[in-house]
């Protein structure tokens, strides 16, 4: 059984009816359910599932990590980076033709002011040689796919990963927009809306009951 905070036990002995502490309650869990929630998985080709980040190329499939060597040691990140700087690539493949087929790996900056939403169709417009920032050309590695580029700046970008089918001419392409130098709101501000949501939710409900 889950067991309610102290301060959470506090305001509900402070509610003057049965019925007020039911709805005040019902508010408490649907805030926390906000608050807790995280996304089920990432955006673009990047995906989160059981705690690891996998990438898809069509129907091929890796493990998929970034790390910043120089400034945050061996911490494993999905896609958005806290700072620029060295950077890492690391695919660790799932699917097994990974290995024997020439993969692409681009990044380019993301101008297309759709931000986490732009996807493969908003690079048909764009003039790809211009705004790439790094390029490893198409090549077969057999084992762990890595590259290391060094943002000098903050911003958004997009990674854009290509392999070719090891029997056809026909091409797979993952694309994942990332923000670089980004770091988030942190769980204070949630906490914070949280707490006011609740106390005038409370106010208002010992208004209707004065009445």
């Amino acid at each position: 059984m889950q067991m309610v905070p102290v301060g959470v036990q506090r305001l509900l002995t402070r509610a003057d009816r049965p019925g007020l502490q039911a709805s005040l309650l019902a508010s408490l869990l649907a805030s926390l359910l906000l608050v807790s929630a995280g996304p089920a998985q990432g955006h673009g080709g990047v995906v989160l599932e059981d705690d690891l980040c996998l990438i898809k190329i069509g129907y091929l499939e890796a493990h998929f990590k970034i790390y910043l060597p120089r400034s945050r040691g061996h911490r494993e990140y999905c896609e958005d980076l806290p700072r620029a700087g060295e950077t890492v690539f690391v695919m660790e493949y799932s699917h097994p033709d990974l290995a024997r087929v020439p993969i692409e790996f681009r990044i380019v900056r993301n101008n297309t002011g759709l931000g986490r939403f732009a996807g493969p169709q908003d690079l048909e417009s764009m003039d790809l040689d211009a705004q790439t920032v790094f390029h490893q050309p198409a090549t077969v590695v057999p084992d762990v796919f890595t590259v290391i580029h060094d943002f000098s700046q903050s911003g958004e970008y997009i990674g854009v990963v290509t392999a070719e089918h090891p029997e056809s001419d026909k091409m797979y392409r993952a694309v994942f927009p990332f923000r670089v130098g980004f770091t988030g709101l942190g769980f204070w501000p949630w906490l914070g809306a949280f707490a006011l949501f609740l106390f005038v939710n409370l106010w208002l409900m010992r208004q209707r009951m004065s009445r």
